[in-house]
């Protein structure tokens, strides 16, 4: 049964219940009496474009339902029939609601939900209030003004709920049976729309959670603050009916987003942490739906740029979803904070979420494919530009995160994506920008070419175009050419050759100093390429182990030095006679210089110490002073080791492909396994062999190992090992003569 207006206007009244003030204005809808009607309604029931509920929203709100009254009231014309008239704020709302609900989202069919029975008696006691107020002339309206008492009564005499110090407080105070009681009062009321049930959850919280409200980041509390807070029991209940609504949960997400920025425009408006809870607890399980809507939301955030309390509401919302999901946070991070970086209200929350984002998230490559050259070039601008939008210490935080943006950026396999990198750093690698940017942009397009072969073909395309940036990156090629990676050395060359036949080329029709430069430096890289020079030091090294070899030989096969092929042919060249007669006199000489020495270094000593004493003084002083340097710089060295370390170690892991750490476990694994079942072994047995030949070492001594019996045994050994070497060589010497007379 649907009430509408006419001459005599009917409103019901809730026995029971408790009715929450409101003063936004709804949309008229019908009023379902019957258990028919609340069956058609949730068939039938749909959610129009301004079904935003308040945070007081409740299909029931207290124990028990009464029986519905009737009240018959004075007659009042009216032109709308059926319950269909708007009002103009509400086509106001309506018309944004559906821009965001139901227009921007093409892959899904809008929900639309049928009101919950706050929201019908809320506005019957409205049209009460502001349609039904009867003339006071009028004998007919006597009684309904009779009755009019009596709901101001009931009115005043509802309880306001109790305002907690702290959230903590206020959970440990929620009636969680109380609040399964209301929710099954509601799904029994509603079975087929679940978006009534999940918005009486949030309104319920919202209506207890009634802690003073801190500043809209929550930049002080853990990440997943409120929802952290909730207990075991309430968490259960709060996973299991969003569960059972998984269809209506991107409108409900929309829902609670815009209800807590039309709470913020009221200048008393109630605590927001219900709506957060449920936020949280929706993105925790489908942290997609907060980049559904992305560009609406953006240009929401743009229309109340002036607002920034509105502005990081809607950014701490969609925000929530990458504490969950990298991926996820990275986009609403470039889809909603980097086009707003450069204002100055909402810059410091932007970059404190990025960075909060990436230390939760230590292992990068769930973020990769997101980043691209049009997001990461303007990141790039922020951190290293100076006067720019953001302030000093924004910049330089954003100067920390930018070697795991610049990982992200590069993706799994920078070897296929470098080459899209190279025309932007090329670019910007102009001689007067900034030393710092500059370092940063040679450092990159050097990667560039390192990993990304194509990125030299690339190089060649902008030649002509970029002379003095090509100038300092040809410079910077030839200041480090020595540590290079030599696939890339070789990969120049062609490169070079074709930089050369374009300067000539261009010398023709055009004449600048850049070219010139360009030149000089193509035919310095050049020589670098092809002029290695004749390795002294290692034939040096070879001639000398040639040596050393041939005289040990020489010494062992005659048994001793004066005996040695090397040493007689010493004596008969004079050799030896020579040598012998210079050392003689530099035996003398030594001898005289020494006496010399002593006689005279007492006197120079004192001379020195009265001209060069004052000249040490001073340089031991400005040897402290470079020591002091040294330790600063060292320990700045030390720190920047120590931040670097980590993120190279996280560069190697998130670059390394997947089989080289599973050829790493198999190979632990084959060095565990031969550690086990050999050099354990081999090693006991070894031990075993060296107590075995001890103790035969001992007997063979007579239980004392002394020198002289280990004299004894060397010279036994060698003596055996000399004529085993002599029966050898004869032996062999004898064959090679048998084989030699046969053969003549």
């Amino acid at each position: 049964m649907r009430f509408k207006k006419s001459n005599r206007i009917h409103h019901c009244v809730l026995r029971g219940t408790r009715t929450v003030k409101r003063s936004e204005q709804f949309t008229q809808r019908p009023l379902v009496h019957s258990a028919a009607g609340r069956k058609e309604a949730g068939s039938h029931g749909t959610r129009t474009n301004n079904s935003l509920s308040g945070p007081g929203d409740m299909a029931s709100n207290n124990g028990s339902v009464g029986k519905w009254e009737v009240v018959k009231k004075g007659k009042k014309n009216s032109n709308n029939s059926g319950g269909g008239g708007k009002t103009a704020a509400d086509k106001k709302a309506s018309g944004g609601r559906k821009a965001l609900g139901e227009s921007n989202q093409p892959s899904r069919p809008p929900v639309k939900m049928s009101e919950s029975l706050y929201d019908s008696v809320e506005k019957v006691g409205k049209k009460q209030n502001k349609e039904q107020v009867p003339p006071p002339s009028d004998p007919q309206n006597k009684k309904p003004s009779s009755s009019k008492p009596p709901k101001k009564s009931h009115s005043s005499n509802t309880a306001s709920p109790t305002t907690y110090k702290t959230l903590e407080e206020a959970f440990k105070a929620l009636d969680v049976a109380d609040l399964k009681q209301q929710l099954a009062r509601s799904q029994t009321l509603f079975p087929e729309n679940p978006s009534v049930w999940i918005k009486d959850l949030a309104g319920y919280l919202n209506l207890h959670l009634t802690a003073q409200d801190t500043e809209p980041t929550l930049s002080s509390h853990p990440y997943d603050y409120p929802y952290c807070l909730t207990g075991k029991e309430l968490k259960g209940v709060i996973k299991g009916l969003i569960g059972r609504c998984s269809s209506a949960l991107p409108d409900f997400f929309d829902h609670c987003v815009y209800t807590m920025l039309r709470e913020l425009d009221r200048q008393s408006g109630e605590p927001l942490h219900g709506y957060r809870v449920c936020i949280q607890a929706v993105l925790q399980d489908k942290p997609k739906i907060a980049t559904q809507n992305l560009p609406e939301y953006l240009e929401m955030l743009r229309s109340v740029q002036n607002r920034p309390v509105k502005c990081l509401t809607i950014m701490w919302a969609l925000g929530q979803a990458g504490f969950y999901d990298l991926s996820q946070g990275l986009r609403v991070w470039l889809g909603i904070m980097l086009p707003v970086l450069g204002v100055k209200s909402l810059s410091s929350y932007a970059i404190a979420y990025l960075e909060r984002l990436l230390s939760l998230h230590s292992n990068l490559t769930k973020g990769f494919g997101i980043m691209g050259p049009k997001e990461f070039f303007p990141l790039l601008d922020f951190a290293f530009m100076p006067k720019n939008a953001l302030s000093s210490s924004l910049q330089e935080q954003l100067r920390r995160l930018y070697p795991r943006l610049k990982v992200l950026a590069f993706g799994a396999k920078p070897e296929n994506t470098l080459h899209t990198y190279l025309p932007s750093f090329l670019s910007r690698a102009t001689p007067h920008c900034p030393d710092d940017m500059k370092r940063e942009l040679l450092s990159s397009m050097t990667e560039c070419l390192c990993v990304d072969v194509q990125s030299l073909g690339v190089w060649r395309q902008l030649y002509t175009k970029h002379l003095p940036q090509s100038s300092l990156l040809l410079n910077h090629l030839l200041k480090s050419w020595n540590i290079l990676p030599p696939k890339l050395r070789k990969n120049l060359e062609e490169t070079i050759q074709s930089f050369r036949v374009t300067n000539e080329e261009m010398t023709d029709t055009i004449e600048s100093h850049d070219l010139q430069e360009c030149n000089s430096l193509c035919q310095n890289l050049q020589v670098k390429m092809r002029g290695h020079g004749f390795p002294w030091s290692k034939l040096l090294l070879v001639l000398f182990v040639f040596v050393a070899g041939f005289i040990a030989h020489d010494v062992r096969s005659n048994g001793s030095v004066a005996d040695s092929i090397t040493a007689r042919y010493l004596h008969s060249s004079g050799i030896t006679a020579v040598s012998q007669q210079a050392w003689s006199k530099i035996t003398v000489y030594s001898k005289q210089g020494f006496s010399w020495l002593e006689t005279n270094t007492p006197y120079y000593y004192s001379e020195c110490v009265r001209v060069l004493g004052p000249v040490t003084e001073q340089g031991l002083e400005k040897a402290k002073s470079a020591a002091v340097f040294i330790s600063e710089n060292t320990s700045r060295f030390i720190v920047w080791v120590k931040e670097t370390t980590p993120l190279v170690i996280e560069w190697v892991n998130t670059n390394t492909p997947e089989s080289v750490f599973q050829a790493m476990a198999y190979l632990k694994e084959l060095l565990i396994f031969l550690h086990q079942n050999y050099i354990l072994p081999a090693l006991a047995y070894t031990s075993n062999l060296l107590q075995r030949a001890w103790t035969n070492l001992e007997d063979s001594c007579n239980g004392e190992v002394s020198v002289s019996c280990l004299q004894g045994h060397a010279l036994s050994f060698t003596n055996s090992t000399w004529q085993l070497l002599q029966h050898t060589t004869s032996a062999i010497k004898t064959w090679a003569q048998d084989l030699l007379t046969r053969a003549g």
